[in-house]
């Protein structure tokens, strides 16, 4: 009687560690757009990513639900297409506290970054600041290849991921002036290797960056905008490692 009364109280401490490891992700999309192609792909592999790991996942279209009360629900923010502009005002105020005071994470892609005044919007200072204090300058519309720099190896979203790795298409943004001074820099692309070749160029080009000045563990990748990203092995496991070390979880 001993054997069974044994394997019983294991299997419940195997639930009790299962249940406490998983957590909730809310992703943000908009529901078209020239991304949505991206936001479909990404949306795929997330909910098998999620289907054979510890999470679960919602998916909402703009900001009109996002409140303080709403966002409690979840440990792991991912801003997988949708702009700096345009939030609600509780929304933005909610937001704000989710990051500033370590709430929850956050991953943001590509559009994340579309800083200034857009579609008669005036531009978010705190999201810039946020983003080490940019504005959004140019793209290149043609798309080119480039190779992605890791500079900080040794951060936990890196691991498994090559250096240089190459991004095949892309519409690189520019920015007013580089990051840096205010973000943690963990790779950015070497414009010398964009193929075919392109003026539009910003120098010192950070693309994958943190900002250490807030609670919230966080991470910005630029690249988020063509579906093929998905069949590129080094960004999904970029992807993959960003979700569990925003949501503070082992993978």
């Amino acid at each position: 009687m001993k054997t069974p009364f044994l394997f019983y109280i294991l299997f419940l401490f195997y639930l009790s560690g299962h249940a406490q490891n998983k957590f909730k992700v809310l992703a943000l999309a908009e529901s078209g757009g020239h991304h949505i192609q991206y936001s479909t792909r990404a949306s795929a592999w997330l909910n098998q990513l999620a289907a054979d790991s510890s999470f679960s996942i919602d998916y909402i279209q703009n900001t009109d639900a996002i409140s303080e009360n709403f966002l409690s629900q979840y440990q792991l923010f991912i801003q997988l297409d949708y702009p700096p502009y345009g939030w609600k005002e509780k929304a933005a105020s909610a937001f704000i506290k989710y990051i500033e005071e370590g709430k929850g994470g956050w991953i943001g892609f590509h559009h994340a970054t579309l800083l200034g005044e857009f579609d008669g919007f005036p531009m978010w200072q705190w999201f810039s600041g946020f983003m080490g204090g940019i504005r959004y300058t140019n793209y290149i519309a043609t798309f080119v290849a480039g190779k992605v720099n890791v500079e900080d190896r040794t951060h936990p979203i890196m691991r498994g991921v090559p250096t240089p790795f190459l991004i095949n298409k892309e519409e690189w943004y520019t920015y007013n002036k580089s990051p840096r001074a205010n973000v943690h820099v963990i790779a950015s692309v070497d414009e010398n290797s964009y193929t075919p070749d392109t003026p539009i160029k910003m120098g010192d080009h950070p693309v994958i960056w943190t900002n250490e000045k807030v609670k919230a563990r966080n991470v910005y990748i630029f690249m988020g905008h063509s579906p093929e990203l998905f069949d590129n092995e080094a960004y999904k496991t970029l992807f993959r490692n960003a979700i569990f070390w925003a949501a503070k979880k082992k993978p």
